[in-house]
């Protein structure tokens, strides 16, 4: 995955995920800066995959990529994330990227014709520092 970014005030961050060898589009990821502190940036983050991608391990991938890119190129501090409860593949990707549990909000939002519960995950800059050494 290349990333080209030329501002320092960018506020937006979403990429294409694409097939190495075919450059075929499964999904796009990435974030939206919330504030820019002292300490770095807070952001929040998105991905989606179309289901024919789904349990392969790219979106796994592209989150490590850009989990990597914001670490260390983008000077951000933390990113949140979340996704419905239901959605087991979703949560399992934030949890292969050392992201942590931060809330379960139940009967959190309208989906499909009933209120759904929505888990929110983080990972601080020093958080995934130390899970590159583990």
């Amino acid at each position: 995955m290349l990333l080209c970014i030329e501002s320092d005030r960018r506020k937006y961050y979403f990429l294409h995920m694409e097939l190495k060898d075919t450059r075929e589009q499964l999904g796009s990821i990435g974030y939206t800066v919330i504030d820019d502190t002292p300490v770095g940036k807070i952001v929040h983050l998105g991905y989606f995959t179309y289901p024919g991608f789904w349990g392969k391990g790219y979106t796994s991938e592209a989150l490590n990529k850009v989990l990597e890119f914001a670490f260390t190129q983008d000077n951000v501090y933390r990113v949140t994330t979340g996704c419905l409860k239901e959605n087991i593949r979703s949560e399992r990707v934030m949890q292969k990227n050392g992201m942590i549990k931060e809330a379960e909000h139940v009967d959190y939002e309208w989906h499909d014709g009933h209120m759904k519960t929505r888990l929110e995950y983080r990972l601080l800059k020093k958080e995934w520092e130390q899970s590159r050494y583990i």
